[in-house]
């Protein structure tokens, strides 16, 4: 297992499978040049991702990395229903890594009865049989990926490369070719523990909480905070500047002697930053650093936004799979919600 001294329990092989974040990445790339059947610009007006947890961040990177660029609206929906905006001119992605997830299908239902130019993202299941209903082209997953959550560069890539087909996201491919370069060398470096395992260790016991800037750093501090959840089954907190200086920072106000054992402040850094925000987080630094335990800096590297994301999240994904086996705990399974799912199903 990439990174790991020792016998470590991981049933799913997480550790190496997240080692291969790179080679995921360039193959979602080759799967994406197949795709065929997309609408041309002008016939877009807005698109449309749909989705949950491990797939529905897939919606979160395309709006952060592409909003900037894209000239029509990135929405992003996580539920049973699409907008009410949604209609012929809508190019909807239904994003389910196995192709079942409940919420996401029935959305995607009535986004395609809506009248949206559909694209299905999956490995099979019933958005895949619902595909050729739709005419919608499918994208294949791979079979190989143990949980959703490992599946990032799978499912998020094709979507960003799809727009630079269809012509309304030009440069994407350059921008996919540097993350894989920074993938190779960030794995490189976290390879033997690295980075992740010392900021693991900080971390410790205690519960990260996770701060990063504008669209980029907050899909980075969602995607640490949903890996630590499912990967290390442990609590963890995520917020954003400058919105959380209107509001969180007035919470630290009182006890501090209580939080500073219970909290660590992780700050995600990345080049996007606006000037104000650089300075926003010298301030928020200031203000918190007498009540958490500690404050770790994890800053990105790599040419443009999608590289410097996809480097934050590789070490996210490692820092929180080294907080599992720190504590003995099997990053891959995870029971409560596969009970929770059965629980929906009803008796």
């Amino acid at each position: 297992m990439a990174g790991v001294q020792g016998e470590v329990l991981d049933s799913l092989d997480m550790f190496g499978v997240t080692a291969r974040f790179p080679e995921q990445v360039a193959e979602a790339a080759k799967v994406a040049q197949g795709i065929e059947g997309l609408p041309p610009a002008n016939e877009v007006d807005n698109v449309l991702v749909l989705g949950m947890g491990g797939s529905g961040i897939a919606g979160d990177v395309l709006a952060a990395v592409g909003g900037p660029f894209v000239p029509v609206p990135i929405v992003v929906a996580k539920g049973y229903a699409p907008p009410s905006f949604v209609g012929p001119g809508t190019l909807c992605f239904a994003v389910s890594y196995s192709g079942d997830t409940e919420e996401t299908v029935e959305a995607a239902q009535a986004a395609a009865a809506a009248g949206a130019r559909m694209v299905v993202v999956s490995a099979g299941g019933e958005l895949g049989a619902l595909a050729p209903s739709w005419q919608a082209p499918h994208v294949p997953l791979p079979a190989d990926i143990p949980m959703p959550r490992a599946g990032l560069g799978a499912v998020a890539v094709p979507l960003i490369l799809l727009l630079e087909k269809v012509g309304l996201f030009a440069g994407a491919t350059g921008w996919v070719d540097a993350a894989v370069t920074q993938l190779e060398a960030r794995r490189t470096e976290l390879t033997g523990g690295g980075s992740a395992q010392r900021i693991a260790r900080t971390i410790g016991r205690t519960i990260p909480l996770i701060f990063g800037a504008g669209p980029l750093g907050a899909v980075a501090a969602g995607r640490w905070k949903a890996q630590v959840n499912e990967n290390a089954k442990a609590p963890a907190f995520a917020a954003t500047i400058p919105e959380l200086c209107h509001n969180e920072i007035v919470g630290w106000g009182q006890h501090g002697d209580m939080t500073r054992q219970v909290f660590t402040l992780v700050e995600l850094r990345h080049d996007e930053e606006h000037p104000q925000e650089l300075r926003r987080f010298e301030l928020v630094r200031d203000l918190m650093a007498e009540v958490v335990h500690d404050v770790v800096e994890v800053r990105a590297a790599g040419e443009g936004p999608l590289a410097q994301l996809f480097d934050l999240t590789l070490v996210g994904d490692f820092v929180s799979l080294h907080m599992a086996a720190q504590e003995g705990i099997d990053p891959g399974p995870i029971p409560v919600l596969d009970d929770l799912k059965r629980a929906l199903a009803g008796p």
